[in-house]
Formats: structure tokens, C-alpha cells, sequence
């Protein structure tokens, strides 16, 4: 696999160093083995997430400097309406500082002690936030999706027959589609997948909200995937997803290629009134949401940015590079390759390892104490008993790295595999009561 040709060129850099060995271990002795804590100047290669993290345009940077800060009605608020509207159709979204506000209006809105709430998997903060409602979540990907090797194009779609059996079954209060599906590895929804589950949805009068953080690079798969949409253009995909929907939510920091910021947008105008309520409670007034005037101006251009297909070839292209690259060192990786991230699975590989010791942890700190890279686990320490896989993941900020840079991470697996039985499990010794991978303190087990 060729490494995808840059749809750009260097305009501005940012320096970055490698601590040597010994300072390495002993950032993570200070950290508690916890990688969220490590302060980013001691990392070299930063791969914990593809979240607020990528590189702006010069076309965002332009606009932030005209940005109107004001309270109400700010020129920025209007301009960052009307590109959602051209981007989703959606025609009165509310500003959110980011995904997990929109959440929590969600959960609010729908959701109580009891309610049941269905997903083709919910990724951590939006399962926390429904939970924390009382609610009950039921993942119901397809069965191809709990393979690491099946090759099907669409391991992110929804199981429609349990769908239809857990609506006729059970009073479901919401459905949510993830599209990317992240906590699966990364794996793009169907367009048909969607449309069809919406069609259910409708016949058993339950809502379907669509995660849409990462709709951009969903469609770009749809486009390259399903036949069907081969001759439609990804802005095209993007609103037909948009259609077959109650409502979404984005998180800006992904396919908006920005900073922060996000939108939440509902069909109802009911409940898109409620929303704006619980949004100037929570968040700021009606045309800010939370975020700044230049946060608005840089998601305006960056959410139609995210249509370019040149650029979201070269992106998937990074994938994919990454994925087989990390699979010819002895891996075993989520197939086929996703949108934003390459998945290591260790569950066989760290065999030695059990279940409760948190492998994948181990692996990602050997990572950073071999290279100064930090990822993410997306296993039993994130998940506890719910997680189907034991993954590592690899999030590749937007329009950041180079394949240099993806060369040393390859260089530095490579050299993890060679000693892989020497790795050791961990255990925890502080957690809080929700979301405790990003605060937990660990400990290596001797």
C-alpha cells in the first residue's frame, strides 16, 4: 500500500522533540500510567484522538480574524447557519461547544431512569451521558462487524432484524446511528443500511438520531463502497443521510475540521424549541452555543471543507497505509480499514495478558515508552465488560502528519512485536464512576 499523495502543501509548522528513554518513564510513572495525562509537549507523535486536533486551513484562519463576538445575532452565528444548512438541510440547528452538549440535551430530552435507548454501537461519552439518565443501552452492530478479518464494506450498519425485534419487543425510547462507527473500529454505515432502519423506526414511532461527527468520511466510503451512490457526490450522500433522520448531532472536531464546536439539529420543531431552552440553561444563548464567534467562522468553512473528495481520499489513504502497515508487522487490525483511525486488536497477540489486566492499556503505554506516541485503548479498561474487542487505536488528526511520521510509528510496532511476551498487565488504583479511562490511576503488575 502506497502512502496517499498530501492534497496540500506546509504553510505554517510546530516544533516538536522526543523525550529520551529515561524521561519517558518517568512522565509515565508521574502520570499514573494514565495516558491522558501526559502533558503534550512530552509527546512526540500524538494519536490519542483525531478530535479538535488537526490542522486548519488557510481559508479557516482567514475567517477567524473577521469574527463577530457578539452576545446575540453575531454575523459568525448566521454564517455558520446557513453552511449547515447547506451541508445537512437542516434549517434551524442550535450551536453546541462541542458533541457531548448535544448529548446531554438529548438524554434530557428523551430519555429517563428506564428508558431503553438503541444503537449500532454507542461510542463512551454518549453511552456516559444516557447512562447517567438511568438509561439502558443495547449495541446491535451486524454480526460481520464482531470479526476482525470479514472483509464486508459496511461493518458500521445496524442489525435490522434485531432492530425490528428489540421495537417490537421493548418500549425503545431512541435510536441513535453512529456513522462512523467508532467503538467498532472505525467501520462506515450503509447508506441503505440507514435508510432502512429509519423506515423501521417509523413504523414503531421511535426517533432515529444520527452521530453524524464523521458523516464526511461515512459518505466517502458509501461513495467508494455501495455501486448504488458511485456516480453521486459526497455533499449529495451527506444530505440524503440527513434525511433519514429525527434528528443528529455533530461534533465539529471531526468532519467539521475544527477546533471545537458542534450543532444539534431536530426535525420536530417541539423539540428543537426545548433544546434551545436547555441550551441557554447549560450552554450560552441561542447564537453561540458556547463557542466563540471565531470557533463558529472556522466550523463554517470547515464543515464544507470536509466535502472535498481529493481530500478525504487522501485521508482514508492514510488509514490505510497505517492499518496494513501495522498488519504486516504481525498485528492483528480491524479489516477493512476505516475512516479515522487504524485498530490493533491484541486479545491473541498479548494472549498472556488476561481480560482484567487490560492488554490493550498495555500495549498503548508500551507505545509511548518505546516511541513517545500516545493512542487510546478502546477495550475493557474504556468499556469494562461490554467490550467486544481489546483495540488500540491509532486516531490520525486531520491534515497533520506525514508518512514520515506514520513510518516511525510502524518502525517503533514493529519493535514492540519483536517483544511482545515481555509485556506486563496493569491493575487500577483510583477510578471515578463514569468515563474512568480518563482519570483512572493504574499501576504495572510485577
Amino acid at each position: 500500500m502506497k502512502h496517499p499523495v498530501e492534497p496540500f502543501r506546509i504553510k505554517v509548522v510546530e516544533p516538536i522533540s522526543l523525550p529520551d528513554r529515561e524521561e519517558r518513564e518517568r512522565i509515565l510513572r508521574e502520570s499514573h500510567y494514565n495516558l491522558f495525562k501526559i502533558p503534550s509537549e512530552k509527546v512526540f507523535i500524538d494519536l490519542l484522538t483525531d478530535s479538535g486536533t488537526g490542522a486548519l486551513s488557510q481559508e479557516q484562519w482567514s475567517s477567524m480574524m473577521v469574527a463577530d463576538e457578539s452576545y446575540a445575532g453575531p454575523r459568525s452565528w448566521y454564517k455558520l447557519k446557513e453552511a449547515i444548512y447547506e451541508f445537512s438541510g437542516f434549517e434551524d440547528p442550535i450551536p453546541v461547544h462541542q458533541g457531548r452538549a448535544a448529548e446531554k440535551i438529548i438524554a434530557s430530552l428523551f430519555l429517563y431512569e428506564g428508558a431503553k435507548v438503541v444503537s449500532n454501537t454507542l461510542f463512551d461519552t454518549t453511552r456516559a451521558n444516557f447512562e447517567s439518565y438511568g438509561a439502558q443501552v443495547y449495541d446491535i452492530p451486524i454480526p460481520e462487524a464482531k470479526t476482525l478479518d470479514d472483509t464486508h464494506p459496511f461493518k458500521g450498519n445496524i442489525d435490522l432484524k434485531e432492530l425490528e425485534d428489540l421495537l417490537r419487543q421493548k418500549d425503545i425510547s431512541l435510536v441513535i446511528m453512529v456513522m462512523t462507527n467508532n467503538t467498532g473500529g472505525g467501520q462506515p454505515v450503509d447508506l441503505d443500511n440507514l435508510i432502512q432502519a429509519y423506515e423501521i423506526c417509523k413504523r414503531y414511532n421511535t426517533p432515529l438520531i444520527i452521530d453524524a461527527c464523521r458523516i464526511s468520511e461515512n459518505s466517502y466510503f458509501v461513495k467508494r463502497r455501495n455501486p448504488k451512490y458511485s456516480d453521486w457526490s459526497i455533499k449529495d450522500i451527506v444530505r440524503e443521510s440527513f434525511k433519514h433522520c429525527d434528528g443528529a448531532f455533530m461534533s465539529a472536531k471531526k468532519d467539521g475540521l475544527s477546533n471545537m464546536g458542534g450543532f444539534l439539529a431536530f426535525k420536530d420543531p417541539d423539540k428543537t424549541l426545548r433544546a434551545k431552552e436547555l441550551l441557554i440553561l447549560w450552554e450560552g444563548f441561542i447564537h453561540y452555543g458556547g463557542l466563540s464567534g471565531r470557533d463558529m467562522e472556522s466550523f463554517a468553512v470547515g464543515l464544507l471543507e470536509s466535502l472535498d473528495e481529493r481530500y478525504l481520499e487522501y485521508r482514508a489513504g492514510q488509514v490505510e497505509y497505517l492499518t496494513y502497515a501495522l498488519k504486516e508487522a504481525g498485528w492483528d487490525v480491524m479489516l477493512p480499514p476505516g475512516g479515522h483511525a487504524a485498530y490493533i486488536e491484541v486479545s491473541k497477540t498479548l494472549s498472556h495478558i488476561p481480560r482484567e489486566q487490560f492488554p490493550a492499556h498495555s500495549l498503548a503505554v508500551e507505545i509511548y515508552r518505546e516511541g513517545a506516541i500516545r493512542t487510546v485503548e478502546i477495550g475493557s479498561l474504556m468499556f469494562k465488560d461490554r467490550a467486544k474487542f481489546e483495540f488500540v487505536r491509532f486516531a490520525i488528526p486531520r491534515r497533520m502528519y506525514t508518512k514520515s511520521h506514520l513510518d516511525y510509528v510502524i518502525d517503533t510496532l514493529r519493535k514492540i512485536y519483536e517483544r511482545k511476551e515481555d509485556l506486563k498487565g496493569y491493575r487500577i488504583t483510583y477510578e471515578p464512576p463514569f468515563l474512568r479511562h480518563f482519570l483512572a490511576d493504574l499501576e504495572p503488575i510485577n
